[in-house]
């Protein structure tokens, strides 16, 4: 298989879950688009800049994320930043960084020097940034259930959660419209071996349909 799968979603939609164990039961890897964003947040609080000021010294600095068979590394300027890019401080500048235009187009090159097949989960990846991919997800769910999620991951309260949650759905309703040809999936009702289930029974259908 030399396919590129994307996954999409809204903030805490289960697309990253859904994404890496995909990939896992595919045998290929695994692609966060959102994680570069969080980058370029991080490079925003490191230098004391805003998201327009940082869009102007993106040259100036080396970002690349490296897949390995159970997470992503992202290294900035050599130095791995993994760890610090899942905060509540990136998570409230990320959306003001995200719709930068040249912000945009500075990730999205990094995502396409990645040679396929890879799963790949963000926001506009099959409608922006991969197009051409064969197999296109789009992930939903209600924000109660999302924030209900993300609380553990946050160690913040659910109605804290929640509203950050409803804040970025509102910053980020332009980068996360589903690709037309996207097939959408909500996942509020179903737990995470379901999603996994329905998305690898479209792709081995599509599969079987290419090979008959």
């Amino acid at each position: 298989m030399n396919e590129i799968i994307t996954i999409d979603g809204p903030s805490a939609s289960g697309k990253t879950s859904v994404a890496k164990l995909v990939a896992q039961r595919l045998g290929i890897p695994y692609i966060s688009s959102g994680l570069l964003y969080r980058a370029v947040a991080l490079m925003c609080l490191l230098e004391n800049a805003s998201a327009e000021e940082i869009e102007h010294r993106l040259e100036k600095h080396r970002l690349e994320l490296r897949p390995t068979p159970t997470q992503n590394l992202v290294f900035l300027d050599g130095h791995e930043v993994s760890e610090a890019l899942h905060n509540l401080e990136v998570d409230q500048i990320v959306s003001a960084v995200a719709v930068r235009p040249a912000i945009r187009e500075y990730v999205n090159q990094v995502l396409r020097k990645i040679p396929p097949p890879f799963v790949v989960d963000g926001r506009d990846m099959g409608s922006t940034v991969f197009p051409q991919a064969r197999y296109k997800f789009y992930l939903t769910a209600n924000p109660e259930v999302r924030a209900m999620r993300r609380v553990p991951e946050r160690g913040a309260a659910f109605e804290t959660v929640l509203a950050e949650i409803i804040r970025r759905d509102e910053a980020d309703k332009k980068q996360s419209a589903p690709a037309r040809d996207a097939v959408i999936l909500d996942t509020s009702h179903l737990d995470l071996d379901g999603v996994v289930r329905v998305v690898l029974e479209h792709i081995t259908a599509g599969i079987s349909q290419e090979s008959a």
